[in-house]
């Protein structure tokens, strides 16, 4: 039986918040998950956060089936866009429809504060982008705002972070509904590298430690990153980045604020993290992600925190 799953556009919509999560079900329909999509909006035109307009949107159906999920998009500027009358008939339209006993919904960076409005997220644990926390919390004040995270479940009620966060939220309800290995192919298939989960944090080790101009620690870290599990000694890396060992070692703490080893350890933690939760066992995960074994991961797990 297929899945209906509907894409709730806001005015101002942000692109990315659409596209990103609406291309992961597609994907993951290719490769034999039996979706329906719908895109719905209050009016045929929906306006666009790159000032393009989309034609063609559904309304906003009067029942919605047993079992759909609904993903409600952010918008660009959501102060000015929430006020616009087509927000309000959105939030209307949640408190009249939705229902958690039957419906699944999933909010992509600011469509949080939609669902906020409308009761959803009530008693639910819930996060959005890190600047809108704080209205997120104001206009839910029973929620229980998490900060700093990638994406929350609570039963059938799932928020992301900002904009990309949205492709991690996707492919985690892909792989609930699928099942890990189909959800590992649609990351591939986007060029997913390193699909993050709803432990990691929204400012997660991927994107740490690289706020910096440097290109030599730069090009170093991306060695590290492209491939975690890999025994990496500064040596190797040097030889790479066309410096000595030592001083790409005084670089790294420099520019980045941490070593290379420490770098490399937080990588492979992330990483041994996501196998986890891609169902491997602590010793697997452990393996898979470069380390010696479980005990070597939980040692290294302690001198990170």
């Amino acid at each position: 039986m297929a899945l209906d799953v509907y894409f709730v556009l806001p005015p101002n919509l942000l692109l990315v918040d659409l596209a990103g999560p609406a291309d992961a079900f597609r994907i993951a329909a290719q490769f034999g998950l039996p979706l329906r999509p719908h895109y719905v909006a209050p009016t045929p035109e929906v306006s666009t956060s790159l000032g393009l307009g989309l034609l063609g949107a559904a309304p906003l159906p009067r029942a919605l089936p047993d079992g759909a999920l609904v993903v409600i998009s952010g918008a660009s500027h959501s102060i000015e866009a929430y006020a616009r009358p087509e927000a309000r008939e959105i939030v209307r339209w949640l408190r009249r429809e939705l229902d958690p006993g039957r419906h699944r919904v999933a909010c992509i960076c600011s469509g949080s504060l939609l669902a906020a409005e409308a009761g959803v997220l009530d008693g639910r644990h819930c996060t959005t982008h890190h600047t809108l926390l704080q209205r997120l919390q104001q206009l839910a004040p029973r929620a229980k705002v998490q900060q700093n995270r990638v994406f929350v479940q609570d039963g059938p009620i799932s928020s992301s972070a900002g904009i990309t966060a949205g492709v991690d939220l996707a492919l985690h309800l892909i792989a609930e509904l699928a099942g890990p290995g189909p959800a590992r192919e649609v990351a591939r298939h986007m060029v997913v590298y390193f699909r993050r989960s709803a432990g990691d944090p929204e400012l997660s080790p991927w994107l740490t430690h690289r706020n910096h101009l440097h290109p030599a620690v730069h090009k170093a870290q991306d060695l590290i990153a492209a491939d975690p599990a890999r025994g990496w000694r500064v040596e190797d890396l040097a030889g790479q980045v066309h410096v000595s060992s030592r001083h790409l070692s005084r670089l790294f703490r420099e520019h980045a604020g941490v070593s290379v080893h420490g770098y490399h350890a937080a990588l492979r933690l992330a990483l041994a993290g996501q196998w986890r939760d891609a169902g491997l066992s602590k010793e697997k995960a452990a393996l898979a992600a470069g380390f010696s074994s479980a005990r070597q991961l939980n040692r290294a797990d302690a001198r990170q925190t």
